[in-house]
Parts: structure tokens; C-alpha cells; sequence
């Protein structure tokens, strides 16, 4: 069974408009698994839009739009939507858990109601039913030799790319849906007030609250990086890249003092290119994923007890 290539379409639409840094990762992934990508991730974003794109649209009907998409998705009803026709296809292909699709329509449910997490253990399990799950679904249909002991790591590498989005958006989340993915104890034992964040009003606090999450997320990206090896060899470099990549905005986080509040930061395709070609050149010549990204990436190598800022960071005064 093939994917028709006007689903394909529909799904590579979606993931180029909206996700550019994961979509310039999916370009060197091998043809079987790129097109069921661009299926995947616009599947994602569909439900995604629901609770993000939700202005004028009631809880309940938002809660409407997620049960109908559950039922297409688990095939409990025909699907009306190219994307949705191409993803059920890839459920039954790849063996799909229905669990899975379960956990991420009810995570996307949470971000109806739920705009403030008291604890990191809280946002974690929000993180399971939507990047782990994706993580999850990643792994299935790169089929692996042993998914057992690749999942632990994707799912990892899953949350850390979720957490990267969720440090680089603090003023997009806060402006356009009023949420606060920080969770509230990292806020409250750096003195930062939610009010100071609702007010996007930059600190030298809420900079050393941020380094603690950059390096809370780090430790997830070298976990999740030590299983990129468990990955097919043709899809280990594509998974590398999308690693290096979300993890170069910490580099800019770091380079404008944990400061965004005032201005997200953004790569540039110059810098994203940059990315690639470098982790490429080495990866030419060194194909051990974890080595490759110690030398390219911003993530810092590992520093057990570590817990000021970050050697040269700058940190703005007021």
C-alpha cells in the first residue's frame, strides 16, 4: 500500500508553511519515510490549530473539533480531510497504537483549559500525550531494528525539541494565547512573579530561570541524541540535523542575555544552512551521532551539579 501522492501533498504543504526548521531536517530523509513525515506532521498541526488558531471559537466547540478529528483518525468514522485520509492509511501500515492518538488528541484537549503548569512534573506529562507521542509515531515508521531500545531516546529527543519551542515562544504564547509553558516552581524559585511574565518585563531572574530550563532541556537532547544510533543508518543523519538545529536557539537565547520577552529569537536560512552543512562535513567524516553533535551543536557538554549561568553569558540589567 502506497500513499497517494495528492495526500502526500497536502501533508508536505502544511509542514513547509509551518514548520520550517523540522521541514529542512525531513528533506534528507529517504523517500519511504519523508512522505509518511509530511503526513505526520501535518496531522499534528491540524489538531494543533484546533486550540492554537482557536480566536472566536468556544471551548466547546474547539473540544467539538478535537473528538470529530479523534474519530477520523482512529477510523472510527471516513475522514474528510486529504491528511487525515493519508494518516489513517499510516496507522494501519506502521502498527500505530490507537493509545498513541488517544494521548495526543487528549494533550491537545489540556491546552484548551490549561494555560499555566505548577510543575515540571505536570508540563511532563502534558509533553507525553503530544511530543513524546509524536516521538512515538516518528519511530514507527522509520522502522527500526530494535524500537524497543530506540523509543526511550525518541521520546526524549521529542520532548526536548517541544521544550526548545516552548523557550523560544515564551512572548508568542504569552501575547496570542495568554499560556505559560514555564512551569510556575522554576518562576517562583527565581523570584519571577507570572505577572512579570504576563507583562513580558525582563529580569536579571527570570534570565537565570531560563538558563535552568536551556539546561533542564539540554540534558533531554544528549539523551535523546544517544539513541540516534539504534535509528536505520539512512535515517540517523536527518534525525541529527533536526536535533542540531532546534537546538541552535539556544544559542541565540544565550546570545541575547535569556531575553525573550522582548524579542523571539529567530534563525535565520543563512544560519540554518550553516547548521546543516557544517554537521554534514562532520558527519562525512565521524558517523557517531553523539560525537557529531558534542562538536556542532549549542548544546554544552554535560557538567553534573551544575547550576549558575553559562560561562560569558550575558545577563541584562535594569
Amino acid at each position: 500500500m502506497s500513499l497517494q501522492q495528492e495526500h502526500i501533498d497536502a501533508g508536505k504543504e502544511i509542514q513547509r508553511r509551518t514548520g520550517k526548521t523540522f521541514y529542512l531536517a525531513t528533506r534528507f530523509l529517504p523517500r519511504r519515510v519523508r512522505h509518511a513525515t509530511h503526513v505526520l506532521y501535518a496531522f499534528f498541526r491540524i489538531a494543533d490549530e484546533v486550540v492554537d488558531d482557536a480566536a472566536g471559537v468556544s471551548p466547546d466547540e474547539q473540544a467539538a473539533q478535537l473528538e470529530a478529528l479523534r474519530a477520523q483518525a482512529l477510523g472510527e468514522v471516513e475522514p474528510d480531510d486529504p491528511v487525515l485520509i493519508a494518516f489513517g492509511e499510516l496507522r494501519e501500515r506502521y502498527d500505530i497504537a490507537d493509545e498513541e492518538v488517544e494521548k495526543f488528541i487528549d494533550a491537545m484537549k489540556t491546552d484548551i483549559h490549561t494555560s499555566r503548569y505548577e510543575t515540571y512534573a505536570e508540563l511532563e506529562s502534558y509533553m507525553r500525550g503530544s511530543a513524546a507521542a509524536v516521538g512515538v509515531m516518528m519511530t514507527a515508521i522509520m522502522e527500526p531494528d530494535d524500537p524497543e531500545t530506540a523509543l526511550p531516546h525518541a521520546i526524549k529527543l521529542g520532548e526536548a525539541f517541544q521544550l526548545t519551542n516552548f523557550l523560544r515562544d515564551v512572548r508568542e504564547d504569552v501575547l496570542e494565547r495568554d499560556r505559560i509553558y514555564l512551569p510556575q516552581e522554576t518562576l517562583r524559585a527565581h523570584a519571577v512573579p507570572a505577572e512579570q511574565v504576563e507583562g513580558l518585563e525582563m529580569s536579571d531572574s527570570f534570565a537565570t530561570a531560563m538558563a535552568e530550563e536551556l539546561r533542564r532541556t539540554e540534558a533531554l537532547y544528549r539523551e535523546g541524541v544517544a539513541g540516534i544510533r539504534y535509528l536505520p543508518e539512512d535515517c540517523q543523519l536527518p534525525v541529527l540535523l533536526a536535533a542540531v538545529l532546534y537546538a541552535e536557539h539556544h544559542r541565540l537565547i544565550r546570545a541575547q542575555g535569556y531575553d525573550v520577552l522582548t524579542e523571539e529569537p529567530s534563525l535565520s536560512t543563512a544560519r540554518k544552512l550553516w547548521c546543516v552543512a557544517r554537521t554534514r562535513w562532520h558527519w562525512h567524516w565521524n558517523r557517531d551521532p553523539e560525537a557529531v553533535f558534542q562538536r556542532v551543536s549549542a548544546v554544552p557538554t554535560a557538567e553534573p551539579g551544575r547550576t549558575g549561568l553559562e560561562p560569558g553569558d550575558r545577563v541584562p540589567t535594569r
